[in-house]
């Protein structure tokens, strides 16, 4: 019996990847700039939802960030600004930062089928007065995610429209995911999670959104 084993081709090189996807076209170039231009910042301004990216020694890190529409602040057209809010408290994106100012965004739009990509490199702000400018409801988050853009551009609508996101009539029963208290009592040996933990969530989330 023949117990070769089949060979995965693996592309090993960018001139490779050229010759199977050709070159960009005039329309994905152009629409990258160096700053935030009048019409990327309608789609800053509007966005609800941003994940940030961030890369340090330990490997790469994407994290959720969601707050109120424009909550990401546009100081200029070269500077952008986003509070940390309250969270878990892992602080995986600023140990990142503090270590790799490198950084990168993709902003969605509920409804919409472009998305805005950012790159750029960021650091971390405890400027009092910033921490203020940011507060909702008296309560001022503890630093400022502070990002220098270097390039901002759409991405196209294909996987929007491909995962057909934004329709009602795709949302997923949650009835069928398991909980986060599922996850963690299933993760610790029953320590920490379990139905107590699901069932108290949501007020304790609505007390420390801020």
């Amino acid at each position: 019996m023949n117990d070769e084993r089949k060979t995965v081709p693996i592309i090993e090189t960018v001139e490779q990847l050229e010759a199977i996807y050709g070159h960009p076209n005039e329309a994905s170039t152009v629409k990258v700039a160096d700053r935030v231009t009048p019409l990327y910042r309608v789609l800053i301004e509007t966005s609800p939802f941003v994940a940030l990216a961030t890369s340090g020694p330990e490997g790469l890190d994407c994290s959720p960030r969601g707050d109120l529409p424009g909550f990401v602040r546009i100081h200029d057209d070269r500077t952008l600004m986003m509070p940390d809010r309250r969270g878990n408290n892992r602080i995986d994106s600023l140990r990142n930062i503090v270590r790799d100012p490198r950084v990168a965004l993709l902003f969605l739009i509920p409804g919409s089928g472009s998305t805005l990509r950012i790159n750029g490199n960021a650091k971390v702000s405890t400027d009092v007065d910033l921490l203020a400018s940011f507060a909702v409801e008296d309560k001022a988050p503890r630093s400022v995610i502070v990002m220098s853009v270097h390039e901002i551009y759409f991405q196209c609508a294909r996987a929007i429209v491909r995962s057909d996101l934004w329709n009602p009539d795709k949302r997923v029963d949650a009835k069928i995911l398991p909980t986060p208290g599922q996850i963690l009592a299933d993760m610790s040996e029953r320590r920490v999670g379990g139905e107590e933990y699901d069932r108290a969530w949501p007020e304790r989330a609505r007390k420390s959104l801020w």
